[in-house]
């Protein structure tokens, strides 16, 4: 590494420490998302009332990662998606908007406490035919779904994303995509003292990009999105 990029990954690794930060500028992102088209008036409402009455609100997709995700939906014209991860369903919504007329979305989440909160906005979003919820330990779910899935968003518990990797990949299809969120994990992947978390993440990381069955890249949006296609 030369003189250059050494000094830039020093700088970028103290700007870490000091203090939790998003990939991006701050200002680059509200640039971003201020030429994306906007949120419509269920995810506006969902972004408001996640921030207003749930913890750790941020764990949202939020709008710019909700409009690459809608995006990518459309994109693949997805028949089946499975999504680790419901959170207060915002992600949800956003990849339903591109399912086939006959698309089924299944989304996994352990808080049963947020159940009531999904539902409604799957409701307010006119989706309640196309996302079915399921509340209950991913690990224990997955092996149980008997289906193949176009498209797979993982944003759960960082600890088993490798676990959720193994686990749905067979399901599948060829040609079929497995996302993930948070690969950057507000570049504490870059330190050498790593937490449990960061190292789960960083070791998925290195899990995929060795992974011949995939092609692989990470997209630094907001907290960073890992895409592999399955090629076998």
């Amino acid at each position: 590494m030369n003189e250059g990029k050494q000094l830039n990954k020093i700088t970028f690794i103290l700007a870490v420490k000091t203090k939790k930060m998003d990939i991006l500028p701050l200002a680059i992102e509200q640039y971003a998302e201020q030429y994306s088209t906007p949120e419509n008036a269920v995810l506006a409402a969902l972004n408001r009332e996640t921030y207003a009455k749930v913890l750790m609100p941020r764990m949202l997709s939020g709008h710019l990662q909700g409009t690459y995700l809608s995006m990518l939906s459309h994109m693949l014209s997805p028949n089946k998606i499975l999504e680790i991860g419901t959170f207060t369903g915002y992600s949800a919504i956003c990849l339903a908007a591109g399912l086939t007329e006959s698309g089924k979305l299944y989304t996994i989440d352990i808080n049963e406490e947020l159940a009531e909160m999904v539902n409604s906005y799957i409701d307010k979003a006119n989706l309640q035919d196309k996302i079915i919820p399921l509340v209950g330990n991913a690990m224990d779910i997955i092996p149980n779904l008997d289906e193949t899935f176009d498209l797979v968003f993982i944003d759960a518990d960082k600890i088993n994303y490798a676990n959720y990797y193994d686990l749905v990949f067979d399901k599948v299809r060829t040609g079929g995509f497995i996302v993930a969120d948070n690969v950057l994990w507000s570049g504490k992947v870059l330190e050498g003292n790593m937490d449990k978390d960061t190292k789960a993440i960083h070791e998925y990381n290195e899990k995929i990009h060795a992974d011949s069955r995939v092609v692989n890249m990470i997209l630094p949006i907001r907290d960073g999105i890992s895409i592999a296609r399955k090629i076998v």
